[in-house]
């Protein structure tokens, strides 16, 4: 990256902290850095908006509070706390992850990134949330509007869904 570029990605970066701090919604996943919370907002906020999945995730963090109470409930018992937001085979994937995280991680939500791509239903963008957020690592969270929004500001060509632009990106 030339000199130039830095400068302008530098100040970018500033410019949306700066706005995020003034602009930031308080949201009860953002009051944390349990990864477990973490991960359970950031898979019901997937193709969901913020305001239809805060009553849901209150609801499901009363009853499953940490990866233990999830992976020992039955599905039927989770897919019934889900009821109501759809795409449930993220409830599915999430309770099976769940219980490989309580049998070989002893409960920990790993903090690797190959790890928790393993894991049922855990994508990039996903891991690169828990990363960053709950586990403060320079990882990427880009999901598919913020990579379009980023290669038009630097001008990176290629199809929007395409691996090779998310390479670039």
């Amino acid at each position: 990256m030339t000199k130039t570029a830095e400068r302008h990605v530098n100040s970018l970066a500033a410019d949306l902290l700066d706005w995020f701090a003034r602009e930031g919604r308080d949201l009860p996943w953002r009051r944390t850095r349990d990864p477990y919370r973490i991960w359970v907002a950031e898979t019901m906020l997937v193709q969901t908006q913020v305001a239809t999945v805060i009553p849901y995730y209150g609801r499901f963090i009363a009853r499953f509070p940490d990866v233990a109470s999830l992976a020992g409930a039955s599905l039927d018992e989770v897919l019934k706390v889900w009821e109501g937001l759809g795409y449930y085979a993220r409830a599915r994937n999430l309770h099976r992850a769940a219980r490989e995280v309580l049998e070989r991680c002893g409960g920990q939500v790993p903090s690797d990134a190959a790890a928790l791509r393993a894991l049922p239903g855990v994508g990039e963008y996903v891991a690169g949330a828990l990363l960053s957020i709950a586990f403060g690592r320079d990882e990427p969270a880009l999901d598919g509007n913020a990579r379009r929004v980023l290669s038009r500001l630097f001008r990176i060509r290629g199809a929007a869904g395409s691996a090779a632009l998310r390479e670039k990106v």
